[in-house]
């Protein structure tokens, strides 16, 4: 079950926007689970400029198969040109947690 679970990070730069997020990925069956960070502070560079903000960041929980369709609508409903979408293999967790994201995410 493991090798088959991701946990995939995004940034939104308002509340109002990462709920909206947060809650079509979940209605859609593409995650499991959205936490909504407190604001976090970015710091990059973006067209030659050092840029500073404020952003939200989702910890999502989705399957290998979700994935695809879930970067998919991210990249559709998201207000940035280049948003931060990376997804990172969980290796570990409680098994009864790990089937109850594998079960919420049958699509």
């Amino acid at each position: 079950m493991q090798n088959k679970l991701l946990l995939v990070l995004t940034t939104c730069p308002s509340k109002e926007s990462a709920t909206e997020l947060a809650k079509k990925l979940v209605e859609k069956k593409l995650a499991a689970c959205v936490q909504i960070s407190s604001p976090v502070t970015s710091i990059y560079q973006w067209e030659g400029e050092v840029c500073q903000e404020l952003e939200y960041q989702l910890q999502i929980k989705c399957t290998k198969d979700s994935y695809p369709a879930l970067e998919s609508l991210i990249a559709q409903l998201h207000s940035y040109q280049v948003p931060e979408i990376i997804a990172i293999p969980i290796s570990h967790g409680l098994p009864e947690y790990l089937n109850w994201v594998d079960n919420m995410t049958q699509i």
